[in-house]
């Protein structure tokens, strides 16, 4: 948390001009494609990523569909998940984020950038509308982010929690390929005590097609996506800890 203030803090004298181009470009997709949009937004990671001494590494990118809609399914840890996830997602992808996160300062920018959804936990045919919607962006050739997890822990460490079985409702909805995304180390940029400069992961996972997936129940399904996230995670941990001694 102490990094996030610190990254808002010097950048603030680019508040006044950003933040309006950020809105401007939101609010008239019109005149800006969602390619420029993305971009944007990637930018502002970038600045972010330079003033606040973070690294991020990619791997797996070669899993990712050449062409349709996927979904993309990461572990969550913190506040700069999704942020490392757009930085090294070459394509443009979107988010579906809690309502109730989604309206912060900056934050709104993003979302309303990325054209993402704003999905109230607490309204069942709110969410349900929103399952459709994105649904239907996915069968058009769309990418999204979702984490299953729902929520994280201040400074997990890299711990894995359940996945939400009703994440993959618009999976089998689209019947479009999974991405499974494992981050590392990505607690540490927003929600640890860490100062230092730090290098997260992003790790895309071979996609998995609804031929493997389509005759599995949610739970099934959820439970399938977190060994795999899971896995990666602990096969990098060890390497890492073997290269350290």
């Amino acid at each position: 948390m102490l990094r996030f203030i610190y990254v808002i803090l010097l950048n603030l004298f680019r508040a006044p001009y950003m933040i309006p181009k950020m809105r401007r470009e939101a609010d008239h997709p019109e005149k800006y494609s969602a390619e420029e949009r993305y971009e944007l937004a990637r930018h502002c990671i970038r600045l972010m990523k330079v003033t606040g001494g973070i690294h991020t590494k990619a791997y797996g990118q070669e899993n990712l569909p050449k062409e349709g809609g996927y979904m993309m399914y990461p572990n969550h840890q913190g506040k700069y998940d999704a942020l490392g996830i757009v930085y090294t997602h070459r394509k443009p992808c979107s988010i579906v984020m809690d309502k109730a996160k989604s309206n912060t300062i900056l934050v709104k920018e993003f979302i309303d950038l990325l054209e993402g959804k704003r999905l109230d936990k607490k309204d069942v045919r709110q969410a349900l509308t929103i399952i459709n919607e994105v649904s239907e962006d996915v069968k058009n050739g769309k990418c999204y982010i979702l984490f299953p997890e729902g929520g994280y822990d201040f400074n997990n460490r890299n711990h894995v929690c359940d996945f939400k079985a009703g994440s993959f409702k618009i999976a089998l909805k689209t019947k479009a390929p999974i991405i499974p995304v494992a981050l590392i180390d990505s607690y540490r940029v927003f929600n640890s005590f860490w100062l230092g400069p730090v290098t997260t992961q992003v790790h895309y996972l071979k996609p998995i097609l609804f031929e493997e997936y389509g005759s599995l129940k949610t739970q099934e399904i959820a439970a399938l996506v977190r060994d795999r996230i899971n896995e990666k995670i602990s096969d990098v941990l060890k390497i890492t800890e073997k290269q350290e001694k």
